[in-house]
């Protein structure tokens, strides 16, 4: 934890601000991110957040937090939070709506889609200021032939799927994707990521009902058998 040292009684310090005023990432006016941490308000101490804005479909790029844990809160609309819990290798995904939140540890790959239009993120951390590393910069930096070599790969092939990666992603899919997205449909019809929603208030006596899920690569909706209590 980051001790803070700062001198509340000094002119310098600020005690308010206007997170409008502090671009992270924008894609477009309905898909951005703006930023808090000590660097805008230097009173913060051991706290920071992301504003998040997303329409349907749009995702926050599969990334970690290498310097703090992160709550995610729904404000508006609703999101898939996904992660992967490295002790189990299991994928999770969790469907959540306003007042509702998952905890992603520290380190821990992770990623959100909106399933709503208008969505309104929270994401909060435990560290002065967020750090990322992301997805789109472990493809595009590491050498095609070391992909290939690593797992048996066609170096061409590999080079001609990460040779659009130009920049980090951050929102995804990029505002100039044009390529149609090959998927593997599974469980529900939903694309293999998600084919499963995970509870996270869940009762195993209570029976089962028919849950809406969305797909975000269909960019609709699902029926499933969900326990009571699936967020």
């Amino acid at each position: 934890m980051t001790t803070s040292y700062m001198n509340y009684a000094s002119p310098d310090a600020k005690f308010a601000y206007d997170v409008n005023q502090s671009p992270y990432f924008k894609k477009d006016a309905q898909n951005y991110i703006n930023v808090l941490g000590v660097k805008q308000l230097n009173t913060l101490g051991n706290s920071s957040l992301l504003d998040i804005y997303l329409s349907k479909g749009n995702t926050v790029e599969p990334h970690i937090h290498q310097n703090a844990n992160e709550l995610v809160y729904v404000i508006q609309g609703g999101a898939i939070v996904s992660l992967i819990n490295p002790f189990t290798n299991q994928l999770l995904n969790y469907t959540i709506k306003p007042g509702q939140v998952v905890n992603i540890p520290q380190g821990w790959w992770h990623y959100e889609t909106a399933s709503e239009d208008q969505t309104h993120l929270l994401a909060i951390f435990d560290a002065p200021q967020p750090e990322a590393i992301f997805g789109s910069d472990i493809l595009r930096l590491t050498p095609p032939d070391v992909w290939a070599h690593s797992y048996c790969l066609d170096v061409n092939k590999v080079k001609d799927t990460f040779a659009p990666i130009t920049k980090t992603v951050i929102i995804g899919p990029p505002a100039d994707c044009q390529q149609q997205r090959g998927e593997y449909v599974g469980e529900a019809g939903c694309p293999q990521p998600y084919p499963n929603v995970q509870p996270s208030y869940q009762n195993p006596q209570q029976p089962s009902y028919p849950q809406q899920v969305y797909c975000p690569y269909h960019q609709q909706y699902h029926s499933v058998q969900a326990p009571r209590g699936l967020l």
